[in-house]
């Protein structure tokens, strides 16, 4: 993204320090904890990055593309949602995710649990007939466990009708604890560099909604390690400003760290929408206008589908002015999180409702 205005633009127009604790420490400068955090797992000292890698093919379609951190790869500015994509009859979901390509939307999300694993089945029946090699494909696994990790990815990759994704992230990382539980001896860390090393995945990544001291805490922990992640998602909405924001304390963070930005819940799942004081294209303009990689939205229809093309082939950031009148507009709606849930209460929560998803070879 070291090109990319958008990006420069926001560096501009952030005055914000850096926490010291997120920053990368020198070897010198390094806890003794942490030296023999390092010393003891070789197996996850290696960066995810420096790797050459083929790019996609140029997009010729209607989603521009932007870079994906470091990894030397391009990817559409949005990014098909996996879990929506379960919901409507399957012959819709395959002819949104046809149309999707044909169009230039190479970024596909999905995860292991979404939909009991008929978000993957479907993908996977829609990437048949050689369309694989036209999307970068992205899944999530819950397994804290590197068991557990393993064995959902590669049951992810058996209905993905795939050997390989391009990016595997640790799904919903929204408890303090699951950093320590990631990087433990045993823990998720193991098995996805081992699974990279065997081929199954090319870059890694977390998710998460709940917090920035969340994501933070992970993103110390991966430093402790020594180990860096391709891959960051993470809410960004005309809202997330205003409350515990992403935005402002985790995105400046992962610029530093060239780690690629993935925008989600631009919309949170149309509950933002429900406020009266925004629209769709504002909000997918609005994370667009950030330094992302990929906004990830939710498309369930083509009507959805025809929405983002249309903002992508038109799109130009918000300019400083456009972007104080949104923040102005949605300040007081924003600032006690009613409106941003996956913060506030545990309705977005798989792993809460589900936490045997966090040691489970199964659904």
């Amino acid at each position: 993204m070291g090109n990319d205005p958008t990006r420069r633009a926001f560096l501009s127009s952030v005055a914000v320090l850096l926490p010291a604790a997120c920053h990368k420490k020198a070897e010198s400068q390094m806890t003794p904890t942490a030296q023999s955090a390092r010393a003891m797992a070789p197996a996850i000292s290696a960066s995810t990055r420096g790797a050459a890698v083929p790019p996609l093919p140029p997009n010729r379609g209607a989603f521009p593309t932007r870079s994906l951190g470091e990894t030397g790869v391009r990817v559409s500015m949005i990014g098909l949602g996996g879990h929506h994509i379960g919901l409507p009859d399957e012959s819709v979901a395959l002819r949104i995710m046809h149309k999707a390509i044909e169009h230039g939307l190479t970024f596909f999300d999905n995860c292991w649990d979404y939909n009991d694993g008929e978000s993957e089945r479907r993908m996977g029946k829609a990437l048949e007939d050689g369309r694989r090699e036209k999307v970068f494909l992205m899944t999530k696994i819950d397994g804290r466990t590197k068991e557990a990790a393993a064995a959902q990815l590669d049951e992810s990759l058996k209905r993905l009708k795939t050997d390989h994704v391009d990016l595997v992230q640790i799904h919903e990382v929204i408890r303090h604890e699951d950093a320590p539980n990631v990087f433990a001896k045993g823990g998720a860390i193991e098995a996805l560099v081992e699974a990279k090393k065997a081929g199954k995945t090319r870059f890694i990544g977390f998710t998460g909604h709940k917090s920035p001291s969340i994501h933070l805490s992970m993103l110390k922990t991966a430093d402790e390690h020594g180990f860096s992640f391709d891959t960051v998602q993470m809410p960004l909405n005309p809202m997330d400003a205003h409350y515990d924001s992403f935005e402002k304390q985790v995105l400046p963070v992962l610029l530093n760290k060239k780690i690629g930005v993935l925008g989600m819940k631009s919309m949170g799942s149309g509950i933002i929408l429900q406020s009266g004081v925004v629209q769709p294209a504002e909000c997918l303009r609005y994370a667009l206008s950030l330094p992302t990689s990929v906004v990830i939205t939710g498309i369930d229809s083509e009507k959805i589908l025809d929405q983002a093309i249309e903002v992508s082939a038109n799109f130009h950031p918000l300019t400083g002015e456009e972007k104080q009148a949104l923040l102005s507009r949605t300040e007081k709606v924003a600032m006690n999180g009613q409106f941003e849930k996956f913060k506030t209460s545990d309705y977005f929560d798989g792993t809460a409702k589900h936490p045997e998803w966090l040691t489970s070879k199964k659904l």
